[in-house]
């Protein structure tokens, strides 16, 4: 019997002109029966600790920074997979021939999805609705992703309707943190420092292709 697993994308700093070094686009994956008991734990995860409002790493605090940790280490003690691939956006040559940031956008997800899929499986991918253009994304992205003939629907969800798509923020945001050498607020570099313990790599660099449980792609343009 085939399995099946939900991919749930995100993307940071994303914009080519928003002042940030770093393009991110990144996913949560984890099998379809096991969604229940993810959003289980979370749910009394959030109760334990009396967290309101969505989960991202814009909220990483000292008060709930305890909150964030469980979060983390739940995940690495599961099934559920991370992937990201990063982009510098200094190698990001818009002089060449019809060149189109709308095209490298959808590239970078395609960068992203199409490298891990199993072919006997088969995959539902949500993305976190964002704006009035989102339904000519999905357009674009299935056009993109035409090859795969294992994706079952491609759909947007929004993100606080979806714990998974707010773990994908968290540790996409920690990654993207790290990466810009911030270092300002000592509860999200606790954070990172738990991510990096768990994952046992080095964050600033591309781990195998077939790592599964913690999957960096620091692409290179050059």
């Amino acid at each position: 019997m085939s399995k099946t697993f939900n991919i749930y994308c995100d993307e940071s700093t994303h914009l080519l002109k928003d002042g940030m070094p770093f393009m991110l686009v990144s996913y949560v994956s984890c099998a379809y029966p096991q969604i229940k008991i993810h959003k289980q734990f979370v749910r009394l995860l959030k109760e334990k600790y009396k967290f309101k409002g969505e989960i991202k790493w814009a909220n990483v605090s000292k008060r709930m920074s305890q909150f964030y940790g469980e979060l983390i280490d739940y995940f690495f003690a599961t099934d559920l997979t991370f992937r990201s691939v990063i982009v510098k956006k200094e190698q990001i040559d818009e002089t060449r021939a019809s060149f189109t940031y709308n095209d490298f956008y959808f590239e970078m997800y395609k960068e992203l999805i199409s490298h891990k899929l199993c072919p006997e499986y088969t995959y539902n991918i949500y993305l976190d609705i964002k704006d009035t253009r989102s339904q000519k994304k999905i357009k674009i992205l299935k056009e993109v992703l035409n090859g795969d003939e294992n994706i079952r629907e491609i759909q947007f969800v929004r993100s606080h309707e979806s714990y998974l798509m707010q773990m994908a923020d968290v540790i996409m945001g920690a990654l993207n943190y790290h990466l810009r050498g911030e270092n300002k607020v000592i509860a999200k570099n606790k954070l990172i420092e738990k991510i990096e313990y768990h994952s046992k790599i080095d964050l600033a660099t591309s781990t195998p292709k077939e790592a599964d449980k913690f999957n960096l792609y620091h692409i290179d343009l050059k």
